[in-house]
């Protein structure tokens, strides 16, 4: 079976683990005469330059976390760090103080960096990378081209009353308390979807979506161009999960980026801004928590499949149960 996940950082990090988990329960080392192959299409729209080294946020986070090395406590970053590299920058003045990369880190960063300056694809340096960890899964970039998401806030001092910032900045350094006015994906006009990206959803069996930012993440994704097209014309059912439960996001300030987009911070308005494939959305059906299962009418009559179940990713054990109830789900489509 050929499974494609489309998804952002930590939430989808988390998901991610789960399903493998899942398939290691159900096939544990491809018992039954065949194995699950996982895709896992990244959004890369946090990307950035910084101190001269290219920093892929989402990539990392799913790499540590399946790789087993990253900070759960912190839920980012990795395990054990040392931040000696950051106070010396900090000291000569150089980068952003606020956006602390630990010493392990910097080891991805810097290889990144150089495989990219040795010619390298972001997609060619990403599978260089991910080889050193054993993930059950393929990483792939959304594009290989810089497609950096900004964000565009209020600002009375500038002269169109406007200011625009990358993401990581208003996201880390402000928290996102800044009201943001809109989201700008800089780059979009000259980027395609990476190679493979395209075939791994239409040649997919089951396409999920995972409980990532949907304006940010999953939304950054999907404006890459051929990307919507391929989740709208794939044979495979396609199965999304609430990043939302209760009205508030799982993790994360998601809240401010949906208010961005005139989106609520509700299972079922999410549902409905990705829509009903039947009606030129991106689902067939949607996953949402057992606390919001009075949401479930509104979302059928939209056209979407919708389960009610437990969305919390507490353990390994949780978020594999919910990747399981994300492919029953998908099942139940194809019957």
């Amino acid at each position: 079976m050929k499974i494609t996940v489309v998804a952002g950082g930590v939430g989808g990090a988390k998901f991610l683990r789960g399903l493998r988990e899942h398939l290691r329960q159900v096939a544990p080392d491809g018992a039954g005469g065949s194995t699950a192959e996982v895709t896992v299409i990244v959004n890369t729209g946090d990307d950035l330059w910084l101190t001269g080294l290219r920093v892929c946020p989402d990539l990392d986070s799913i790499m540590y976390t399946l790789g087993g090395a990253n900070d759960e406590v912190r839920g980012w970053g990795r395990l054990g760090e040392s931040e000696r590299v950051s106070a010396e920058l900090t000291a000569y003045g150089v980068g952003w103080p606020w956006f602390t990369l630990g010493d392990l880190d910097l080891g991805t960063h810097i290889t990144r960096s150089h495989l990219l300056r040795e010619g390298l694809t972001l997609s060619e340096a990403t599978a260089q990378i991910t080889a050193r960890w054993n993930l059950g899964v393929t990483l792939l970039p959304m594009s290989d081209q810089p497609v950096e998401t900004h964000v565009v806030v209020a600002d009375d001092t500038e002269p169109d009353g406007t200011r625009t910032m990358h993401f990581e900045e208003w996201w880390v350094h402000y928290r996102a308390s800044l009201p943001a006015l809109r989201f700008e994906q800089h780059g979009l006009e000259t980027a395609v979807a990476a190679p493979g990206v395209l075939d791994a959803i239409i040649g997919a069996d089951v396409v999920l979506l995972a409980p990532s930012n949907p304006v940010v993440s999953i939304g950054t994704i999907v404006t890459v161009p051929g990307i919507r097209a391929a989740l709208q014309s794939t044979a495979a059912p396609v199965v999304g999960v609430s990043p939302i439960i209760s009205g508030a996001a799982i993790r994360g300030m998601a809240h401010a980026c949906l208010s961005a987009i005139g989106v609520p911070t509700a299972a079922d308005a999410v549902g409905l801004h990705y829509g009903a494939r039947s009606a030129g959305g991106l689902l067939d059906a949607w996953l949402i928590d057992e606390s919001d299962a009075a949401l479930a009418p509104a979302l059928e009559t939209a056209g979407l499949r919708v389960a009610s179940v437990p969305l919390w990713m507490t353990s390994v054990d949780t978020s594999a149960a919910l990747a399981a109830a994300a492919l029953a789900e998908a099942a139940g489509l194809t019957v």
